[in-house]
């Protein structure tokens, strides 16, 4: 297949479903995270629950970069943006996730904060150039994905001589965020996983190989999905399959895109920029050792940690709110006594129903009519 449109063929779709379900064994039930955020999104949108059988369950993972970003660093962001010297700039999803207080960025640039959105880091180098008397700090988020781009900024910024430049660095690991997933304690919810569909995107940068440790230390099968309907479906079978010949391997469905390496220059210019912190907190799942990123000495002076001092926080979540227990599996976002009233996209309280890629947003956004629409069927018959 060649173009979009042709991975997501209805057809074709109902002829994996109708695999899926002849090769299912119905005396067992097969329990699989999706990892990434577009991926609960692209299953939602196509429906594709509603083609599994019952006993094929997709559990939704904490591949969320805004959602898996804990209170007390946004909290340490938005009293870097309070300052009147700073310029903060991030990614849009950014700036509407509440923090302490429900204070967001976005409340914080209403209250006078020189908060801005942008697209790119390389935004961010720009903003340092036009205003030479302001500090710039770009608010870097995201997994693998989004990291070469800011190595790369800081890279450049370093061989411009930007000293009114800095980086505030929040980049995480998908395969610590993986172990910590396997390795839960009872106290933290009934979680029991049979394999993953791993990431499509981050998967492009770091390689499938990243993944075998996997089903080496856990037996838990892995298979790397693209984005689109018949990628998901089709992993979802090969899972299965894998699963019904007691096998545990990493496979790549989204071949057009993944290799075994990755991609290796956005590895070296990561390892040249970031070292891995010994430990980080997650939204959701606590502190994960080495899951992770941070600058390097050789470019400390880009580092807005290290220029502001800054001190790290500790924030309360919302006690009512089931983030937390969504982002690492335990439940879902209908578990959750907010959801749709008053928690919703236009007024969310919880970092699920924030970013394109949260679970409470994706069901919110197609879950829901599906469901009711499920219901006016039942009650028509």
């Amino acid at each position: 297949m060649k173009y979009v449109d042709e991975f997501r063929d209805g057809a074709t779709a109902r002829q994996i479903a109708a695999r899926i379900a002849a090769e299912v064994d119905p005396g067992r039930e097969y329990r699989l995270m999706e990892f990434c955020g577009g991926h609960t999104h692209a299953i939602f949108r196509y429906g594709i629950p509603g083609l599994l059988p019952d006993n094929v369950r997709l559990i939704h993972g904490p591949g969320c970069p805004v959602c898996v970003m804990p209170i007390g660093r946004l909290d340490m962001a938005i009293e870097l943006a309070r300052r009147p010297e700073v310029i903060l700039c991030t990614y849009g999803d950014m700036l509407r996730v509440p923090a302490s207080g429900r204070v967001s960025l976005l409340k914080a640039r209403a209250e006078g904060a020189a908060v801005r959105m942008l697209y790119s880091p390389v935004e961010a180098l720009k903003l340092a150039q036009d205003h030479p008397d302001k500090q710039v700090v770009f608010f870097a988020i995201g997994f693998e994905t989004t990291t070469p781009p800011t190595a790369l900024v800081i890279e450049q910024a370093q061989r411009l001589g930007l000293a009114n430049f800095t980086v505030f660095c929040n980049h995480v690991l998908t395969p610590a965020a993986m172990h910590a997933i396997l390795n839960l304690p009872e106290s933290a919810g009934p979680l029991r996983l049979d394999g993953f569909l791993g990431p499509a995107h981050v998967s492009t940068v770091i390689g499938s190989a990243a993944y075998e440790p996997f089903p080496a230390q856990y037996g838990t099968p892995v298979v790397i999905a693209g984005f689109e309907p018949l990628d998901v479906l089709q992993a979802i079978l090969m899972l299965v399959r894998q699963l019904n010949e007691g096998r545990a391997e990493v496979e790549n469905e989204f071949t057009r895109a993944v290799t075994r390496e990755g991609n290796l220059k956005a590895k070296a210019l990561c390892e040249r920029v970031f070292e891995t912190r010994e430990s980080f907190e997650w939204r959701g799942l606590g502190a994960v050792p080495h899951s992770a990123l941070r600058i390097r000495e050789a470019y400390a002076e880009l580092d807005a940690e290290r220029r502001f001092a800054l001190e790290q926080r500790t924030g309360l979540e919302n006690k009512a709110c089931e983030c937390p227990a969504i982002l690492r599996g335990a439940k879902n976002p209908r578990d959750c006594k907010l959801f749709g009233n008053p928690c919703t996209p236009d007024n969310p309280l919880g970092s699920c129903m924030v970013s394109s890629e949260g679970a409470c947003a994706a069901y919110y956004s197609y879950g829901r009519h599906r469901e009711a629409a499920a219901q006016a069927v039942e009650v028509r018959s």
